[in-house]
């Protein structure tokens, strides 16, 4: 089918698959790495994540939005996590499936260890420019307005034709963050985003995506032509992650005359 959406925990859904099931993996798993101080850390990911907007009364508000698990853990156990993660989509992967992951500045260097450790094949890091829309922490700073995306391959890469979705793949992209307001999720991604991300995969083929959210990833899958496997552990963005796939899904028959 060309969209499915599964609710649980991620390494309960990933140890049920069987190997090489799939043509990659695309994710945004949590970052573990919001706030300097350890009260911060395990805070609510509204206070991490949300953007502070001024409400019609003309109060400072965040927008509520469901917190979602996994992002409260210190960098070794985040690190060790991962690795078992990734060792999982690695074994479903098939022969030179793509594995692309996103993450920021600071748990760069430790997602980069634990896809080696996962037995993935390390093949470098893309760049996702958010632009001047992105949030610039104080005077004096550099502005953050980049997040990175690790990509590694199980074992060699396999050339594929123009025809097969093959060729060079850009390794930056200049996309504007999403406004805080349009956003399902917390931390979701624009779709142009995913869809840059998913033509790893060939035409027809399976993208799996372990921390769904919102679903974007299903989205991108069914604008491009590629079927998705979402799995996300929140209820509530599962549900939205379902609503948002099958009108994307159905969109995509439509406009095709299925």
């Amino acid at each position: 089918e060309p969209g499915r959406v599964g609710e649980g925990d991620c390494l309960e859904v990933l140890r049920a698959l069987p190997d090489g099931c799939v043509d990659a993996v695309v994710t945004d798993p949590p970052y573990a790495s919001g706030g300097l101080k350890a009260g911060e850390r395990v805070g609510s990911t509204v206070a991490k994540y949300s953007v502070a907007h001024r409400a019609a009364d003309g109060t400072w508000c965040r927008r509520r939005q469901p917190d979602f698990a996994g992002d409260a853990m210190d960098q070794r156990v985040w690190g060790r996590w991962c690795r078992e993660w990734l060792r999982e989509c690695e074994r479903a992967l098939k022969p030179g499936g793509y594995c692309l992951a996103f993450i920021d500045w600071r748990q760069l260097p430790t997602l980069t260890d634990a896809f080696q450790l996962a037995g993935l094949r390390w093949r470098g890091v893309l760049a996702w420019d958010k632009t001047q829309a992105a949030h610039a922490p104080k005077p004096g700073y550099f502005r953050r307005q980049c997040e990175f995306v690790v990509w590694g391959t199980r074992g060699e890469v396999v050339a594929r034709t123009k025809a097969e979705g093959g060729g060079l793949f850009p390794g930056a992209l200049t996309c504007p963050v999403m406004r805080d307001g349009k956003k399902r999720h917390q931390t979701q991604k624009p779709v142009d985003v995913m869809r840059w991300l998913v033509r790893c995969c060939p035409p027809g083929g399976l993208v799996l995506d372990p921390f769904a959210g919102s679903g974007t990833t299903g989205v991108a899958c069914s604008l491009e032509g590629r079927r998705c496997l979402l799995v996300e552990a929140t209820p509530a963005y599962a549900a939205i992650a379902r609503e948002r796939v099958a009108r994307a899904v159905e969109s995509g028959l439509l406009s095709a005359g299925a």
